[in-house]
């Protein structure tokens, strides 16, 4: 269930999309993770096509040689978009994850700092960040992701771990077997 969310509120959805795939052509890949076809059309689209049916603004952050980890992206797209009231923090390579999962993260952090989406006690993405994890967001260096900020968060007790009925949170894509277990799940919808 979504909670109501302002329309002056919004939050950002900031899709990561600056990974080498690395894991991905180690498994056989013969193409970028993200341009790997899943049901005919490339991963990362179907990402985008579920941020586009939210409604919620959104900015793709793409490789860059000078932002070398996953830390980096994060804060570069918070830079890019330091106004936002929030942030969810969305892997581009989660091609199943559904439009009201979006929801359902950026209606938490109306009332949390932070809002984790759980998958039968499995985290997922994505993760949302409330203005008040600005600071915490845009000091991200390196490949930790934004760890640190969920920790010092879940020290204050101010999480809202959420639990929700999508696979595609917790579905990504690293390796080709990854890719052929989207196809089936996605076929199985």
């Amino acid at each position: 269930m979504s909670l109501p969310i302002p329309s002056s509120s919004l939050p950002v959805v900031i899709v990561l999309a600056a990974g080498r795939g690395e894991r991905f052509a180690a498994s056989g890949g013969a193409t970028h993770k993200l341009a790997a076809l899943l049901a005919g059309r490339p991963v990362m689209e179907h990402v985008l096509e579920a941020v586009r049916a939210s409604g919620l603004p959104h900015h793709l952050v793409q490789a860059d040689t000078s932002r070398p980890g996953m830390g980096d992206s994060i804060a570069a797209g918070v830079r890019a978009t330091a106004d936002a009231p929030g942030w969810l923090i969305l892997p581009a390579d989660l091609p199943l994850v559904r439009s009201e999962s979006l929801h359902a993260v950026a209606g938490a952090l109306a009332q949390h700092a932070v809002a984790v989406p759980m998958y039968q006690g499995q985290r997922g993405h994505p993760v949302g960040f409330s203005a008040a994890c600005r600071e915490g967001l845009l000091n991200l260096k390196g490949n930790q992701g934004a760890a640190l900020v969920l920790k010092a968060y879940q020290a204050m007790n101010s999480i809202a771990f959420l639990a929700l009925d999508d696979v595609g949170i917790v579905t990504d894509i690293d390796t080709v077997e990854d890719l052929l277990r989207a196809e089936l799940l996605l076929a199985a919808r």
